[in-house]
């Protein structure tokens, strides 16, 4: 049983920790095209397939890795291996920062898509100091902290810009390595040794989390439908700062005030709009609506034909995030609590080979329809992708929940 202070001292930590990670992430989105530019010589629609290339090489780490300290969490706790992965991710920024080649970008997307473990096991703290009913609300909070990071984030790394495109990345890596001592000295532990299981390399590979997760009941349609929210969530990191530096002619600085607009709204809807949300309308309808949400966004986005039209599709956009939290609820009261970091490592997995191929299908499709040069100009086309991906896998979201039961939260004390 994990004691109530403890819950709440994991709890804090996981979302400032989320939160700073996205200021680290945040602050190098709007500089990333101009030092792809910078090394390479290329236009954006050249430089965007690197950014591709690199979201590819992190994502495929990911997919590797993920599920490996997913279930190294369970057998060995929580905490090593959160501290662990904040540390190389600081690592991380800093070779990007100092990078004078491709190659040590490269380098970089590695290391930390390897170590990357923030998220998957920052769920799993969640789950281990979340009673069933309360978990929806505090994955929300999760998507909240991420929100305020991005307010932060970007604003910052486009401050930042007009000091030179590697100031951000050096930002970036403090901000990691200081959440590092932070958690040295507060971070609790919440998977008590007799909720600990032992590690095994045949569950904890890519595909074996994913047989051993599915084989539960409806998890792998759940999973296939995050993997298309997924496919479509990452037009985001891949194209959007390429898009609107080609379409509206953006500066670093114009993007980073979009992300900070974004991530206010992101922010108000998952710290604020969901606790309120699910307890009234349930999961599924907050399902649909955060769905509904995204597809307008996605579509919205694509056909924008102002800097206005931008920011009024970021709205929906934010609204979409009423999804994501009561999908991983519906999902995570359906297994043990050993298996909660499991279950995170799947998901984990699931998102990451979304990411893989998302990048390259989103960054070849900017490139092609990019092209002024070409036949047919249209730059948005990644984004009306997203919007079509998100109408299948609602369909198999639909799938899914026509053949739930109801839960109850005595199902998930094992």
């Amino acid at each position: 049983m994990i004691k109530k202070e403890n819950g709440k001292n994991a709890l804090a930590f996981v979302i400032a920790s989320v939160m700073i990670d996205s200021i680290g992430l945040g602050i190098i989105i709007p500089v990333l095209p101009n030092l792809l530019t910078e090394l390479t010589g290329n236009p954006l629609n050249e430089a965007a397939l690197h950014g591709g290339g690199l979201t590819f090489v992190y994502a495929l780490m990911h997919f590797i890795f993920m599920p490996i300290l997913g279930a190294l969490s369970d057998a060995y706790g929580r905490r090593k291996v959160m501290l662990s992965s904040l540390f190389f991710l600081g690592i991380d920024y800093l070779i990007m920062g100092f990078a004078p080649s491709l190659i040590f970008l490269y380098l970089g997307r590695t290391l930390s898509g390897a170590a990357s473990a923030t998220y998957a096991t920052a769920n799993a703290y969640i789950a281990d100091v979340s009673p069933p009913k309360k978990r929806a609300q505090n994955f929300g909070l999760i998507g909240a902290a991420f929100g305020i990071g991005f307010i932060l984030g970007p604003a910052i790394g486009g401050f930042l810009s007009q000091y030179g495109t590697r100031v951000p990345f050096f930002a970036a890596s403090a901000f990691s390595l200081v959440n590092v001592i932070y958690g040295l000295f507060f971070l609790p532990e919440t998977l008590n040794k007799e909720h600990r299981r032992k590690f095994s390399w045949k569950r904890a590979n890519p595909l074996g989390t994913l047989k051993s997760i599915t084989a539960l009941p409806q998890l792998g349609l759940f999973l296939s439908a995050i993997f298309l929210f997924s496919m479509a969530h990452y037009v985001y990191p891949s194209t959007y700062s390429f898009y609107t530096q080609e379409k509206f002619a953006w500066s670093g600085r114009d993007v980073g005030i979009s992300l900070g607009f974004f991530g206010i709204m992101t922010a108000f809807v998952q710290g604020f709009l969901i606790r309120k949300a699910i307890p009234k309308i349930g999961m599924v309808k907050s399902v649909f609506i955060g769905l509904s949400m995204s597809c307008l966004a996605y579509f919205g986005l694509g056909m924008a034909i102002n800097t206005y039209w931008v920011y009024a599709f970021l709205i929906p956009a934010a609204l979409g995030g009423l999804a994501s939290p009561a999908i991983m609820n519906l999902m995570s009261v359906r297994v043990p609590q050993n298996a909660q970091g499991e279950l995170q490592g799947a998901n984990g997995a699931i998102t990451s080979l979304a990411m893989i191929i998302s990048p390259l299908i989103m960054t070849r499709l900017f490139h092609h329809f990019g092209d002024r040069d070409e036949g047919f100009y249209f730059p948005g086309a990644p984004f009306i992708f997203s919007s079509l991906l998100v109408m299948v896998g609602a369909l198999i979201f639909i799938k899914a929940v026509r053949s739930i039961p109801e839960i109850k939260p005595e199902q998930d004390r094992n």
